[in-house]
């Protein structure tokens, strides 16, 4: 897998775009479980699973170093985090 990652750009918003991406496409599969399952009704943390995914791809990034790409997930799951944060108050509202 490293070496189809290493033709990727080190910059930081090719990061942002792979910390936002996945996220969001393990959040909509979340979100399903979540309306569609009585197993999953209360499962917010599923959400924040999803971000947590972002971890690896840090760690990947790092071990091939593009430090940028890296910069970039870890952007794009602080922006994530806050979302969920956001989600939480105003489910509390």
């Amino acid at each position: 897998m490293a070496k189809l990652f290493s033709s990727v750009k080190n910059h930081v918003l090719v990061g942002l775009g792979i910390g936002l991406g996945t996220p969001l496409v393990l959040g909509v599969i979340a979100w399903y479980l979540m309306h569609h399952t009585t197993a999953f009704k209360k499962a917010d943390l599923l959400l924040i699973g999803c971000v947590a995914v972002n971890l690896a791809w840090v760690s990947f990034f790092n071990k091939i170093n593009k430090e940028n790409v890296s910069r970039g997930v870890v952007s794009a799951t602080f922006l994530c985090a806050f979302a969920f944060f956001f989600y939480k108050i105003m489910q509390e509202i």
